[in-house]
């Protein structure tokens, strides 16, 4: 399992888990689409917003092997923002190849492209204009 060094390990002051320590002896957790509905909590979209801040910072628009990523934290984003890379793709495997789909991602968090790196991350701060 690729390890993604210099990527951040969770949202600066929370528990949101960015990447993985160690590879799963019994295989990678599959990665699936996650539905993210209005009345998510505000915390949960701050998360969504620090993990492409950081896909971002890291990747770029550049092709990226899963590795040590988070299969939950990339559920939220994968088939929306975040796409395969390659045909076929296996959503199972730490060398599956994954990409930014930079035009949904604008589109989805305009504050990583905005910002830089700047991205809010006080919970008290007000997102009243977050895309769901």
């Amino acid at each position: 399992m690729l390890k993604h060094r210099g990527f951040p390990g969770r949202l600066s002051g929370t528990d949101f888990q960015f990447v993985i320590r160690h590879a799963n002896k019994e295989g990678a957790t599959r990665i699936v689409r996650r539905e993210r509905h209005a009345d998510r909590k505000r915390v949960d979209r701050m998360a969504d917003l620090g993990f492409m801040q950081a896909l971002w910072d890291h990747f770029g628009a550049e092709p990226f092997a899963r590795g040590n990523l988070d299969a939950g934290r990339l559920s939220w984003l994968f088939g929306r923002e975040v796409v395969p890379a390659e045909d076929p793709f296996d959503p199972e495997s730490y060398d599956a190849m994954l990409k930014i789909d930079v035009r949904r991602a604008r589109i989805s968090f305009p504050e990583v492209f905005e910002l830089g790196d700047e991205v809010p991350h006080d919970p008290d701060e007000p997102f009243d204009d977050w895309p769901v």
